[in-house]
């Protein structure tokens, strides 16, 4: 009986029921893109490092886990190759660059990345092989740069770096083709470190004599579940350097922290919004309906049959909402670019979905303790 009485007023008002659905499908669409935006612009900062084929990443001590500003030597680095535990280290060098695309597609930006190729910093290629040898000219893209720009394994691409006062040119053939692997928001190009130091961007006076300073060293362990105990040993039997698994590397990118905390507090917002829109929906729905409310109890129908049938009514048409928002935005995010940083996962757009199906109940609380509340002799004027 409650779901018959629910369903059949549902039926009887489609137009006013389908708007609240609509309300709550916009809402729905709003928290995704939200949980979307925030997965994308994280993503920009944190990929490569959170992809990294190494638990530990070493820093230059006392520059608060920045990478512009760590230099690590290769003197170093053989230090923390000789430490027990250690199964291989790898340098990583960064700086930015510009591509640009003699077929007159826009130039692009890009993190330029300097790797000891077969060694931890190196990603995994996709499609193609890994780098060569260590002054080749070659070079491993990021999958946003092959689907922002039409290049493919064997193409030549063209950096554009400032050196000096001057502007130049290199040449570089594509040799693989990885996974996404953004830095600092910009997709990555990835080439041997001895090549990244000939095409890095220079002072005028700069030179390249003595050891090769990295910004960074990827250390790959032999336990990798002893983060904790190997991070220590290293810092202890290698001096002036600060070591940090991946996770604590990503969140001190800055900004990065500042940024999802701002997008998390703008969801949970539209979440209190979409509380107060749904409860103040079914509030004004209930006051609408006193008198019938009323009628049903005076011929007998108990608190439960009317409280029952009012959360069937506020479940079907809040899940009704949050489906059609759902598959809405789903199809809307289809057409976006790929420069465009949204980023749907399953478990941000599970959670955002479960959160949402809980907001539709939760708001109706205020309509169904006003409907327990009715009298119905009150409520058809008979009362004295």
């Amino acid at each position: 009986m409650p779901f018959y009485l629910a369903f059949k007023e549902i039926w009887h008002s489609k137009g006013r029921f389908i708007l609240i659905s609509l309300i709550v499908a916009l809402i729905t669409t709003l928290v995704l893109f939200i949980a979307a935006l925030a997965e994308g612009l994280g993503n920009g900062n944190r990929e490569y490092i959170q992809k990294l084929n190494g638990e530990l990443l070493v820093y230059q001590a006392n520059v608060d886990l920045s990478i512009t500003g760590s230099r690590i030597g290769r003197s170093t680095m053989n230090s923390l190759r000789r430490v027990a535990g250690v199964a291989d280290v790898g340098q990583v060098f960064f700086s930015n660059a510009t591509a640009v695309f003699a077929d007159g597609q826009e130039q692009l930006d890009i993190s330029l990345v300097g790797v000891e190729p077969g060694h931890p910093g190196e990603p995994p290629v996709r499609t193609g092989r890994p780098l060569g040898r260590s002054r080749s000219n070659e070079v491993i893209i990021d999958g946003n740069v092959a689907a922002r720009r039409n290049v493919q394994l064997g193409d030549t691409l063209t950096i554009k770096v400032t050196q000096g006062t001057k502007e130049e040119l290199y040449d570089l053939i594509i040799v693989g083709i990885t996974d996404g692997r953004q830095y600092f928001l910009r997709p990555s190009i990835f080439v041997p470190y001895l090549t990244w130091d000939k095409v890095r961007p220079q002072g005028e006076n700069e030179n390249n004599q003595g050891e090769l300073v990295s910004n960074i060293v990827v250390v790959k362990l032999t336990d990798p579940t002893a983060l904790t105990l190997m991070a220590q040993r290293l810092e202890q039997a290698v001096d002036k350097i600060e070591v940090v698994d991946r996770v604590t590397a990503y969140e001190a990118t800055p900004g990065y922290s500042a940024q999802q905390s701002t997008l998390d507090t703008q969801r949970y917002f539209t979440f209190f919004i979409g509380i107060l829109v749904i409860g103040g929906f079914f509030q004004i729905q209930t006051l609408q309906k006193v008198a019938q409310i009323g009628m049903l109890k005076a011929v007998g129908a108990s608190n439960w049959l009317v409280g029952l049938a009012a959360i069937a009514q506020i479940v079907t048409i809040n899940a009704l909402g949050v489906v059609i928002g759902a598959a809405g935005s789903l199809a809307l995010s289809l057409t976006f670019p790929p420069t465009v940083p949204i980023v749907f996962t399953g478990q941000a757009v599970l959670t955002a979905v479960v959160s949402l199906m809980l907001i539709g109940p939760l708001g109706g609380l205020v309509s169904l303790w006003a409907l327990l509340k009715i009298e119905p002799l009150t409520a058809l004027g008979l009362a004295q």
